[in-house]
């Protein structure tokens, strides 16, 4: 063997090698970034929301976020953006649903959370924010509320987005809901109960037609509802780790309890 040949393949090994070690190095990088994404992510969103949620509580148990008043925000039709301006959320009963009427509000603000969302099949107990804003509402863990739909407890469609995966994924567990489940929206004058009656399994992103006052699917135009109503609907990405299509549970105001003024 010449000693040119020598040379030749020591500098192929020098190069494999290498290139070995830029493949791994790049693969643990990779690895790290799951890791972050799919752990860290999570566990600092759910910590962060269920701080939140103390919060809420330790301030409607002393009387805060509550103020005399009457008026409303009115929905309009459409998905909404990210923020919406401040307002206040009518906190009163639907009419027939067997609770009391409320005589004050709870201020809305972009991005701030106002309510809690409880869902007892999945276990969960997560803020709800104004706005759906992943960067402002979403990857903190938060529920968010779809601007220009109702506020809980008020004839329209009160429609929220959350999560499935990474970032605390409030809404991972969704499909496991039932009909007949109960949903609750816990504010600072009442919490609204809603019931499960409606689950669309699948069905395009830009479907808007799932979160307007009277909330139908113009994608599958037999999923949703022909008259007026009391209505939540829950949305959130499907299949999981995708965001191709969305998932839609919807359910109807069934009771509203006024909460005990501190």
């Amino acid at each position: 063997m010449g000693h040119g040949e020598r040379r030749w393949r020591a500098r192929r090994r020098r190069v494999l090698w290498t290139g070995g070690e830029l493949l791994v190095t790049v693969g643990v990088v990779l690895m790290l970034l799951v890791v972050h994404q799919l752990w860290w992510t999570n566990r600092e969103a759910k910590q962060g929301a269920e701080r939140k949620v103390e919060a809420l509580e330790r301030e409607w148990g002393s009387g805060g976020g509550a103020v005399d008043g009457s008026g409303g925000s009115g929905g309009a039709e459409g998905t909404g953006g990210s923020g919406a301006a401040a307002g206040s959320a009518t906190s009163g009963g639907a009419a027939g649903s067997g609770g009391a009427r409320s005589s004050y509000t709870t201020r809305v603000v972009a991005s701030q959370a106002y309510a809690v969302l409880v869902i007892p099949r999945l276990g969960l107990r997560v803020p709800v924010a104004e706005g759906v804003s992943k960067p402002k509402v979403l990857n903190h863990g938060y529920v968010g509320h779809y601007p220009g739909t109702q506020q809980p407890g008020q004839a329209g469609n009160f429609a929220l987005a959350g999560h499935r995966n990474t970032h605390g994924e409030p809404f991972r567990y969704l499909p496991r809901l039932r009909l007949g489940d109960p949903v609750e929206v816990e504010m600072a004058s009442a919490t609204y109960t809603y019931v499960v009656d409606q689950v669309l399994p699948q069905t395009s992103a830009r479907d808007t037609g799932v979160v307007r006052p009277v909330p139908r699917s113009v994608v599958k135009p037999s999923y949703g509802y022909k008259e007026p109503g009391y209505y939540i609907t829950l949305t959130t990405c499907t299949p999981e780790f995708t965001s191709r299509y969305r998932m839609v549970v919807w359910g109807r105001l069934v009771s509203t309890r006024p909460r005990p003024r501190a």
